[in-house]
């Protein structure tokens, strides 16, 4: 600042302004134009706690409590306006000290016009003496500022002068106004540039001066962006004890909410128009696209009204244990097979010839005249044995088909369809995978299952389910630890194998009595056994079924005491399936057992769908690799890999591991020296009844003999 000495006698000189500008009791500042400090007095550097040197040069913003920070600027271009008087009334704000403490302070502004230029003399003095303002005005007003701040809407308030009085972040966020024009405070040059975003900006005009032209009025429209952006504008007066200070204006970016509400638009057409598609194709199965039910019976009724010459041959396929696709890979991953499925089986036949979908994974074709149909259900089968890749999943899918023609006989279109029901199960007792034509005494079978059932009935009431025992040896104690019970049913002097009647058993819903049967059997049995060494133990195998049953484990554990058997003793083995069953059920009834000491036993290990890692969510205590893996060693010379594997994980999860299917002193040897806990088999011995429990132990301390001989001389 410029300061003219006065030759005139008795006038002050530059150095006394200096001192007077010093003595002053209120801190003095004087501001540039662009904000920054140019001068301070002793005051100053007194009440706000930096040194002069700190001071001059720096923002003015910075000592400034948050809230405060942008009104000078704009007090330069009110008090410019205002050429009469050109000094402020006091006003209060909050000033920041240099150790972050703010203080209440009452201000007064003058501009001074100095050779320097335009600058604003900031008066400052500390209200000390005055009485707090009330906290919860500061907390009110502190509230007010983050709620305008932390609001998705963009805040724009003007005073009636047509000046900007203020903005939250989100309008300049929201509308992209850079920040060194804000800086500028130039309000002309941020409208020019707001209007150059907008498709009309004299519209834009027109209803701010219409606004102003009623200052009591409200609005509310929209705003459309050349970027193709649309917000919504509204505004209404503000107002300071019923006065119109100003008005404010909010803008909420409506881009989001418009393009969901056409997208649901166009979604409620396309829906329209499925709706009518699916009324046109009221004899189409919506996921596969093939004919319905209702189409293939009436077609098969037509070809059946036909000619007497032409055949008509249908073909029932179902697809084998379809329902561990589902359960594994999830009902997406089941109809994108069957969508292939049905693929497939259209390339598998003539234009002309009708393929239907039943419903689940059941299907149906439809030949008329055709000249080979076995030809066909081969091609068929050969077809979805073909890999395909679901979720990134290696699949081959297996089917059971069954192949029914009319003869000489006049059949109705139901009767044909049983036939190659019949027939598709017969398929399946068969090994599934596979077509197979119907035969009369494939109804000579079904009569036979149902007398099964019959006679399963009565031996389960009968008491003529009883137990063989096989042993299972560990190679490290060289001796048996544990026997498998495994039911056994002797009908008419001829012994059922357990492939016949255990899921005739699970069918029926006899599986739980012949449970129940075998452990009663099992801890009576052995007893004896058992009592000798608190480390033995006897596995049973349980079913699905069975641990569905509500009370299972209450029954298993009233029975463990009833015989006066240790549930410690005891393991329960289950296959992989039963942990796929969505009913938690079943988890529940595993965890009560293992809460008791029974252990249980994941059996058939390795032939599932899930893979070693999955052990670790499983409630198992114990795995026993299936006898395929087994197999695999013939000589014990062989690299396998996937036994080191399976063994090694398990371990790590803090699982033992029993190898079955045991035939040779190689696969023995080799499974041994792989660190296997347990190994069963024939080469140890093969069931045997009561009667023969000493037989069975006998044979397997010979075969452990045998065993160690071997690997001594190895």
């Amino acid at each position: 600042m410029a300061v003219h000495e006065s030759q005139e006698p008795g006038a002050f000189s530059g150095t006394d302004y200096q001192a007077i500008i010093g003595s002053l009791p209120d801190a003095l500042l004087v501001l540039a134009q662009n904000g920054t400090i140019v001068l301070v007095n002793a005051a100053a550097e007194h009440l706000f706690g930096y040194s002069r040197q700190e001071l001059v040069g720096r923002d003015h913003r910075g000592i400034l409590a948050e809230g405060y920070r942008q009104g000078f600027q704009r007090l330069f271009k009110v008090l410019g306006r205002d050429q009469e008087s050109g000094h402020s009334s006091p006003f209060e704000a909050y000033g920041v000290r240099k150790d972050g403490t703010e203080f209440r302070g009452e201000i007064a502004c003058a501009l001074l016009d100095t050779a320097a230029g335009l600058c604003m003399s900031v008066s400052v003095r500390a209200m000390h003496h005055r009485q707090e303002p009330d906290d919860g005005l500061r907390e009110a007003m502190s509230l007010l500022s983050a709620t305008l701040e932390s609001t998705a809407d963009g805040i724009l308030v003007v005073g009636t002068d047509g000046q900007i009085a203020g903005v939250n972040e989100q309008f300049v966020s929201m509308w992209g106004i850079p920040r060194e024009l804000l800086a500028t405070h130039d309000d002309e040059a941020v409208i020019s540039y707001v209007l150059g975003l907008l498709e009309d900006p004299q519209g834009f005009l027109d209803k701010v001066h219409e606004l102003y032209s009623h200052p009591l009025a409200e609005s509310n429209d929209v705003l459309k962006f050349i970027d193709g952006r649309t917000f919504e504008r509204y505004s209404r007066p503000q107002k300071v004890a019923d006065k119109v200070v100003g008005r404010v204006w909010s803008f909420r970016d409506v881009t989001p909410r418009l393009a969901a509400q056409d997208q649901a638009k166009r979604a409620m057409a396309d829906l329209a128009e499925q709706a009518a598609q699916l009324k046109a194709l009221a004899f189409q199965d919506p996921l596969t696209g093939l004919a319905n039910r209702k189409l293939f019976n009436d077609q098969l009724a037509e070809a059946l009204r036909g000619d007497r010459a032409i055949s008509v041959d249908v073909l029932l396929l179902d697809l084998d244990d379809f329902k561990e696709v589902n359960d594994i890979l999830g009902h997406h991953a089941g109809d994108e097979m069957l969508t292939e499925v049905a693929r497939r089986l259209r390339s598998c036949v003539r234009p002309d010839d009708t393929v239907a979908r039943l419903g689940g994974d059941e299907f149906v074709v439809l030949l008329t005249a055709s000249p080979e149909p076995d030809a066909v259900a081969e091609r068929i089968v050969a077809s979805l044995n073909v890999p395909m890749w679901i979720d990134r999943t290696m699949l081959r899918p297996s089917l059971s088909l069954g192949l029914a023609s009319v003869g000489s006989d006049t059949v109705a279109g139901s009767e044909l369809l049983r036939q190659a029901d019949v027939a598709m199960y017969a398929a399946k007792a068969a090994g599934k995978n596979r077509y197979m034509r119907f035969e009369p005494d494939m109804m000579t079978a079904l009569v036979q299952r149902t007398d099964m059932d019959a006679g399963l009935r009565t031996a389960v009431d009968g008491g003529q389910i009883f137990v063989h025992y096989q042993p299972v040896i560990s190679p490290r104690h060289g001796e048996v630890v544990q026997f498998e019970a495994l039911a056994r049913w002797k009908r008419d002097g001829e012994l059922i194998p357990p492939g016949q009647f255990i899921p005739t058993a699970e069918r029926s819903g006899l599986i739980s009595a012949i449970g129940l049967q075998v452990l009663r059997h099992s801890f009576t049995e052995l007893q004896p056994w058992l009592a000798a060494d608190a480390t033995r133990s006897v596995a049973v195998n349980v079913s699905g079924v069975q641990l569905k049953e509500c009370k299972f484990a209450d029954s298993v554990l009233q029975l463990a005491a009833s015989c006066g058997a240790d549930p410690r003793q005891l393991v329960l083995e289950v296959t992989e399936s039963v942990f796929f069953d969505p009913d938690a059920h079943v988890i529940l009834q595993l965890d009560l057992l293992r809460d008791a000491g029974v252990r249980v036993a994941l059996d058939d290990f390795g032939t599932g769908y899930s893979s070693l890692g999955r052990l670790q969510d499983l409630p198992v205590d114990a795995v026993k690799i299936d006898r395929s893996f087994v197999s695999m060693v013939r000589t014990g010379a062989e690299k396998l890999p996937i036994l080191n594997s399976m063994i090694n994980m398990a371990h790590s999860l803090g699982l033992t591991v029993t190898a079955e299917g045991i035939e040779t002193t190689a696969q023995a040897t080799y499974l041994t020296n792989l660190d296997c806990d347990s190994l069963q088999g024939y080469l140890f011995s093969h069931p045997e009844p009561e009667s023969g429990l000493e037989l069975a132990l006998l044979r397997s301390a010979d075969a452990i003999d045998e065993m160690r001989g071997v690997r001594l001389e190895g």
